[in-house]
């Protein structure tokens, strides 16, 4: 089963494998607070095996909703609602992670399925004017996004705070993972960027004060968030407009002297551009971005990004690419993506590792020697005609 290859060990987490279930938003929160939905989501990722879910980004601040569906963390009151999906992930046999971010100039957006365009005032939400949204600079993402506020100095440092204050309500709704959203053209993202920060402060200009931004969150971070609990942050290692592996390997160096443990290495969103290297998308797409970061700055690394079989995980982890595996999409698919991975590896007793519940009876009829032994990545090429990516 993924995971075999490496420790399983981050500060004082245990992970009964390298399996991570990334931050996937749902879009589906009632003025922030979380509901029956997010219970089942995450539950059934837990339930399926993955060492470690992670809640979707949750924000900082109201201002940084990206859409009205998104969680919020900004208040105590959100606490005890988070509280419920920590524990029963956690029930499961599973780590509880949560994602903490801000949408910056993103914000204030329709749902991706309802046209991912800038919202329309509405009388039904109440706080519309307190909902702008703002940004390192006043630099719209596109031509279709509206013109940010840019952050004043006394700004940006409130934010850092609310960074901190967030970390301490996870820590208090029982989150044992703590990923910074660093990433997709978000409000991070933005500070990181020439092309969206054109500060003339010191959180703009060089790459140091671009820098400055996560560099000042990761700190209040980790003055609320204990020193056994990993924190992990996310970068578009390489963003197609000016940011590249390069730099991100630098500021990893320095967050991980700051505390940080993992970085989650994805890529793109700063522009309107796919993130995709290269002229087309194929399996593995984003490794390279992860196996660049591990080995140039030192720090662990988890890599996402069309990983599909268990097999291809394996061999990621076996080949020093990566330490951890996220698998996104795909466990949408099959949400037992980690059970069904432990089958095709061979690892003994892969129904012990499930809920009773359905791993009981899977099991029995896996005694009876029929049933389905899904395809693995090396098997699923061959029978597509393709040839290994």
């Amino acid at each position: 089963m993924p995971g075999n290859a490496v420790t399983r060990g981050v500060r004082g987490v245990e992970l009964r494998n390298r399996i991570v279930v990334p931050p996937m938003h749902q879009y589906s929160a009632i003025k922030g607070f979380p509901t029956d939905w997010h219970l089942m989501n995450a539950g059934k990722f837990a339930a399926g095996g993955a060492g470690l879910v992670v809640v979707e980004s949750t924000k900082v601040e109201r201002r940084g909703c990206g859409t009205v569906g998104d969680l919020g963390i900004w208040d105590d009151a959100f606490v005890e609602p988070l509280s419920r999906l920590a524990k029963f992930i956690k029930q499961q046999n599973s780590v509880a992670g949560i994602q903490l971010g801000h949408s910056g100039r993103k914000a204030r957006a329709t749902r991706p399925w309802e046209g991912d365009r800038p919202l329309q005032r509405s009388p039904d939400i109440e706080d519309w004017d307190a909902w702008s949204p703002v940004a390192p600079s006043a630099i719209a993402h596109s031509e279709k996004w509206p013109v940010p506020k840019a952050l004043e100095r006394h700004e940006v440092k409130d934010l850092v705070q609310a960074w901190g204050h967030a970390a301490r309500r996870a820590h208090e709704a029982g989150f044992d993972v703590l990923e910074l959203h660093g990433a997709h053209g978000y409000l991070v993202h933005q500070f990181l960027s020439e092309r969206s920060n054109q500060r003339s402060d010191e959180y703009g200009g060089s790459e140091a004060n671009r820098m400055r931004f996560i560099t000042e969150i990761t700190e209040a971070v980790r003055t609320h968030w204990p020193d056994h609990k990993p924190l992990f942050v996310r970068l578009s290692v390489e963003d197609n407009a000016g940011w590249g592996p390069e730099q991100s390997a630098r500021l990893a160096k320095t967050l991980k002297a700051k505390g940080v443990d993992v970085i989650d290495c994805s890529s793109g969103g700063i522009t309107e551009m796919a993130p995709i290297l290269g002229k087309e998308i194929k399996y593995s797409y984003q490794v390279p971005l992860s196996e660049y970061v591990k080995r140039h700055a030192d720090i662990m690394t988890m890599a996402v990004g069309l990983i599909i079989h268990g097999d291809q995980a394996e061999q990621i982890l076996r080949d020093k690419q990566a330490d951890l595996i996220a698998v996104g999409r795909e466990i949408l698919n099959n949400p037992n993506w980690p059970m069904d991975a432990a089958l095709k590896l061979g690892v003994d007793g892969p129904f012990r590792n499930v809920p009773p519940q359905f791993g009981y009876w899977l099991g029995t009829r896996a005694k009876r020697g029929f049933g389905t032994q899904p395809s693995t990545w090396q098997n699923g090429l061959q029978e597509a005609g393709k040839a290994i990516p």
